[in-house]
């Protein structure tokens, strides 16, 4: 008779798989870091001149609905005015409802602005509630540039005689620009 034999089966061990599990997300993790780091933006914000003001920034928020309002209805000053061979009056603009030329309740509650005509070329609006929203003074060109918009938020405010930028710029005036940059939008101010 012959004897039994044991074999002693030892468990599979679990140490050796978790091992490579770990290496494998270390792995992933490392790679994906190094393509996020390739990838990713370099953090540029352009630079405005101290006689500028960024439209999203530095407007409240009656300016900045001023503003808006002003840069569309530039598209319909420039068309009435090919069709008329002469800029229309604030008066013209308010009767086609164009905003901020319209005296409605929205003009009153962002600073009940009283429009004009300027000889130049220019739409000047004096804020009659300079706390609310300052003077607006649009200058427009017969191209369809982008739009010259100044602010001013002295009083009293006269009507600028000289629409240079120098002349501007020494009463006061700050040029409106908008800067499109990831910066602005991914800004978090608290």
């Amino acid at each position: 008779m012959s004897t039994p034999t044991t074999q002693i089966v030892r468990p599979a061990g679990a140490g050796h798989e978790t091992l490579y599990v770990l290496l494998l997300c270390l792995m992933i993790l490392a790679v994906a870091g190094s393509v996020v780091l390739w990838h990713g933006e370099p953090k540029e914000v352009s630079q405005i001149g101290s006689h500028q003001l960024d439209a999203r920034r530095d407007l409240s928020a009656a300016e900045q609905g001023i503003y808006a309002d002003l840069r569309v209805t530039l598209d319909e000053i420039h068309l009435l005015r090919q069709a008329q061979q002469m800029l229309p009056s604030p008066q013209t603009l308010a009767e086609e409802g164009f905003a901020p030329f319209a005296q409605d309740a929205s003009s009153v509650s962002r600073g009940g602005h009283a429009w004009q005509l300027l000889e130049a070329g220019a739409y000047f609006g004096q804020s009659q509630s300079p706390t609310v929203a300052g003077s607006f003074l649009m200058r427009t060109t017969t191209a369809n540039d982008v739009p010259d918009i100044w602010l001013n938020r002295g009083q009293p405010l006269a009507v600028p005689g000289d629409l240079s930028d120098a002349a501007l710029e020494g009463t006061g005036w700050k040029q409106i620009v908008a800067q499109f940059d990831a910066g602005v939008t991914r800004q978090h101010r608290h």
